[in-house]
């Protein structure tokens, strides 16, 4: 089971801390924060390069804790987060990734949900050096980014598109 939890946390952390990095820094055919602000501005995120660098940081750094099994369930929660807001905010209410919809950010959803709440499991980061989160910490900030994202994600929404400058 410790071997499963690893290849799991390996895979989809790796994969998730990658596309945080295409909107951090632009690698792997990504466009960085500038390209990442203007395609968030787009779907009116605002002000939409503080949400690009919201969102290359939880996949980038979430992505990280999860394959390493650090500070567990900070990870989880980063990636959670940021799958939420791709799911309510870029692919609903299409289902198939064929088709633009969320079946992708669904499922590092679920995998993140399951193993934030189970624990990463003996070979971690956490296991060897003791430092996977408490249950009270953890409950503190699940609640905290909940918060967060709902207040962030109203207040995005609710705020007009800011006229350019020149036009």
């Amino acid at each position: 089971m410790d071997a499963m939890l690893l290849t799991l946390r390996l895979v989809v952390g790796l994969l998730v801390a990658g596309h945080g990095a295409q909107k951090l820094f632009g690698w792997f055919g990504g466009h960085g924060i500038a390209g990442t602000a203007g395609w968030l501005e787009s779907m009116r995120f605002r002000p939409a390069r503080l949400w690009a660098w919201l969102a290359g940081i939880a996949e980038f750094g979430g992505g990280v804790l999860f394959a390493a099994g650090l500070f567990s369930p900070l990870g989880s929660i980063g990636i959670a987060s940021s799958m939420l807001t791709a799911i309510v905010r870029a692919h609903w209410p299409k289902v198939w990734a064929t088709d633009h919809g969320f079946e992708l950010p669904l499922t590092y959803l679920v995998v993140a949900l399951t193993v934030g709440g189970t624990g990463p499991g003996a070979y971690s980061l956490d296991t060897a050096l003791r430092t996977g989160l408490s249950g009270s910490l953890t409950a503190v900030m699940v609640i905290v980014a909940l918060v967060g994202w709902i207040v962030g994600l109203t207040i995005s929404a609710a705020r007009p598109a800011q006229p350019q400058s020149g036009t």
